[in-house]
């Protein structure tokens, strides 16, 4: 039985292509040197992969920025706004995953989205009536000659026609069904080169037919596949999908020509029923998702064989595979060189995933399988007892009733009151939370970790940075303040640190979009608040001003969802412990003065279950929830707010409403403020800040820009309801764009409360 992957960790296990990214970013290297660095990254990947005994490897899973966005340089779907520019093809590349504002003119990036129920982040396509789609890249063959030059025949990458299609924005009157056969015969043509480079598999990722689909959806793929199959020549194609199970064409998707089917068997809850119940086809070989490729806990060998055992009986081809790409995971527990061995044995990041397929191949392959070492020492490990438990927060979440998640008054009412105590102006203006992150601020937390400098000398250097972020804020006039989170290593780290139950990483770096890495916090045992975690800087933040200064917490599902969870209790229990949590720092806040407190979910619509048939049961009926419980015990006058990150939030937006918080800002902009529409026509009830500028672009925005998005903004939502604000956390940016970006924010809606008098 074979082994292959989906796809390897492309940043390095040091972030290697992130740091030198942002030295090209910054003019520090050459492209050559750019260039040398991912190539370096591939080629340790490449060679790991062959070491760990990877059977069939994958290449063009590297990207210097995002997956979505190389396969529409490679399929010529790039909008004339980046070509014209003049700049090369690896800048104008950049320039569309980022922005560009320069001698050569000044474009936005193009809208980026959470890549399904993950924290990655994809560039979203556009596609014109104009559009012409026809290959005219290189990227995927020159990375599987680079792999053939070092001695791998590799597994090419591809995202698929059909989710690619599904993936784009189309920005005139076609739609997807109008470029079907443009995208075929590109498709068929990359097959084609493929075969003359001598190719044996070419994987063609399609995690949309995961998702709900409707005969029309079912009629594009097919069709696609159709017209693309036929010109397979001698190379095997891979169908693979990912983050699900696909109940609505399984049928279809074994009727057509393909060599190979990709399932998960670790989130598709029906993957394993559909092959029992459909059977599987002779001649194909099926691409079995059973080691988790986005949590970091070991494989449990005896769950995975009884997997294995069912499918057997259907299939006659397995090769043994991880569920999705291990982009989600970190690299490799060899840089935690601080996590004691007592933990570190029940992880496994990618690295220690090449080798538990091994493991799992060669216990498939004994004749006595459960005799095998590491088969009994597997089951030893899951056999080990867990320390963590808390029975004093278990009887509080099971004590939990329906009134406890109710706030009084109602919004309407609690909105006069909030008017009436802070008298902000028109189109109030705030940030989101953080002021940007330079290399003082991380230089001095650092010296403080490794014990350079003194606790009082850490919080003096805090407090001097707080004064200083709230005075700037004075002098530029925002309305509502923050205090720039210049304690906090993380929105979701920083608070782990201070929740019993947490333990932290080292060198866990996941990819989040492009150069933004994050390192999410592992959920280890029950959690409860260790100690008051962010009271003290809020306090003294608001010492400094007499406008009313925001406290910033993160909600209990986003502190969820970009934590690694455990997998011996639900999510619903886990949601519900961090949300009593944050609910005494709220109110603790409260009591300390904070009469504005922010409680961001950006990652809210994240793990939202990719079928709607699944929403409720598993997934809304306690998010929300969880998310009232967190406020419904302060005052009337106390203002609520929470923020939310690029998502699709219309068909969830009632359940938004839902959430009863006093003000909610979203992170909109890339996606020029479509969102507006939606608020409109749902009447939604919560004021609301849709975000003026993309703070994850460079480029400082003008003021003629934000009172356009103002404009817009106006025509559909209430002026008495509208917040102006950046989309996101101004971390990382600088100083040079966050200061004028701000004042341009300021004076656009002075003038546009002017002209609204």
């Amino acid at each position: 039985m074979n082994t292959t992957i989906i796809g390897y960790p492309r940043i390095g296990g040091l972030r290697e292509l992130k740091f030198a990214s942002e030295k090209y970013f910054r003019g520090e290297i050459t492209v050559s040197e750019l260039e040398a660095a991912a190539k370096a990254i591939r080629l340790y990947n490449l060679n790991l992969q062959k070491k760990c005994g990877v059977d069939i490897i994958p290449s063009n899973d590297f990207s210097f920025y995002d997956g979505v966005l190389d396969t529409a340089f490679l399929l010529n779907t790039i909008p004339e706004r980046y070509t014209s520019l003049g700049l090369s093809t690896l800048d104008t590349y950049f320039a569309a995953a980022r922005g560009y504002q320069g001698e050569k003119g000044d474009v936005k990036a193009f809208a980026m989205k959470k890549w399904y129920n993950t924290n990655y982040h994809y560039m979203v396509p556009e596609i014109d009536d104009a559009a012409e789609i026809k290959l005219v890249g290189t990227k995927p063959f020159d990375l599987f000659t680079e792999a053939l030059d070092n001695g791998v025949k590799t597994k090419p990458v591809i995202i698929g026609a059909y989710t690619f299609l599904k993936l784009a924005r189309y920005k005139g009157t076609k739609t997807a069904a109008d470029f079907v056969q443009q995208t075929a015969d590109a498709y068929s043509e990359l097959l084609a080169k493929f075969g003359r480079l001598g190719a044996e598999w070419v994987q063609f990722d399609e995690p949309s037919l995961v998702k709900d689909m409707t005969e029309n959806d079912i009629r594009l793929f097919t069709e696609l596949y159709n017209k693309i199959l036929p010109n397979k020549g001698t190379v095997k194609v891979i169908a693979q999908t990912y983050f699900g199970d696909v109940r609505d064409c399984y049928n279809s998707l074994c009727n057509l020509d393909f060599d190979g089917i990709g399932l998960d068997f670790i989130e598709g809850k029906k993957s394993l029923e559909l092959v029992k119940n459909n059977g599987f086809p002779k001649g194909k070989t099926l691409f079995a998702g059973v080691v988790n490729g986005k949590n970091i806990w070991r494989n449990n060998y005896a769950n995975t064989l009884l997997i294995i055992s069912e499918l057997e009986k259907q299939a006659s081809d397995i090769v043994l595979n991880t569920s999705c790409s291990l982009l989600h995971v970190p690299c490799t527990l060899a840089n935690e060189t601080k996590l004691a061995d007592s933990y570190k044995k029940h992880f496994a990041y990618a690295e220690e995933k090449l080798s538990e397929l091994a493991d799992i191949k060669k216990i498939l392959g004994s004749d006595n399988p459960t005799e095998t070492a590491e088969y009994r020492n597997n089951s030893a490990l899951h056999s080990e007892p867990r320390s963590g438990r808390n029975d004093v927060v278990r009887k509080k979440v099971s004590e939990l009733c329906e009134k406890d998640f109710i706030r009084l008054p109602a919004f309407a009412e609690r909105e006069k009151i909030q008017k009436k105590r802070f008298e902000l102006p028109l189109f109030p203006t705030t940030t989101i939370g953080s002021f940007p992150q330079t290399a003082e601020v991380k230089s001095t937390r650092n010296a403080h970790r490794k014990g350079e400098i003194s606790d009082s000398e850490y919080e003096f250097f805090i407090e001097k940075k707080i004064a200083e972020c709230v005075s700037l804020q004075e002098e530029i006039g925002l309305d509502v303040l923050v205090h720039g989170e210049f304690e906090r290593n993380d929105m979701v780290e920083y608070f782990g640190e201070c929740l019993d139950g947490y333990i932290f990483t080292e060198k866990a770096w996941v990819q989040s979009y492009g150069t933004r890495c994050v390192k999410p916090p592992v959920v280890w045992g029950d959690i409860s608040r260790a100690k008051p975690m962010t009271v003290k800087w809020s306090v003294y933040a608001q010492s400094l001003t007499k406008k009313p200064m925001k406290g910033m917490l993160t909600g209990p599902v986003t502190i969820l969802n970009w934590s690694f969870p455990r997998e011996d209790i639900s999510l619903k229990e886990s949601a519900l412990q961090i949300a009593l949590a944050i609910r005494e720092e709220v109110l603790d806040l409260e009591s300390n003065g904070i009469s504005i407190i922010q409680v961001d979910e950006a990652a809210l619509r994240e793990k939202l279950p990719l079928r709607r048939s699944d929403w409720r049961e598993d997934y809304l009926d306690w998010a929300i929830p969880a998310f009232r419980y967190v406020h419904s015990g302060v005052k009337p006058d106390t203002q609520i707010h929470t923020h939310m990150c690029y998502s699709e939030f219309a068909d969830i937006i009632k359940d938004i409403d839902d959430m009863d918080a006093d003000v909610i800002t979203f992170e909109a902009s890339r996606s020029d403020l479509t969102i507006l529409d939606v608020l409109k026509e749902n009447n939604f009830r919560t004021e609301v800040g849709p975000g003026v500028y993309d703070i994850h672009s460079p480029r400082v925005p003008s003021k003629e820009e934000i009172k356009a998005a103002i404009s817009k903004m106006k025509e559909r939502i209430p002026a008495e309801k509208l917040w102006v604000n950046p989309d996101c956390g101004l971390k990382t940016r600088g100083n040079a764009e966050t200061v004028p970006s701000l004042i341009n924010l300021v004076n656009a809606a002075k003038e546009a409360r002017n002209e609204n008098c």
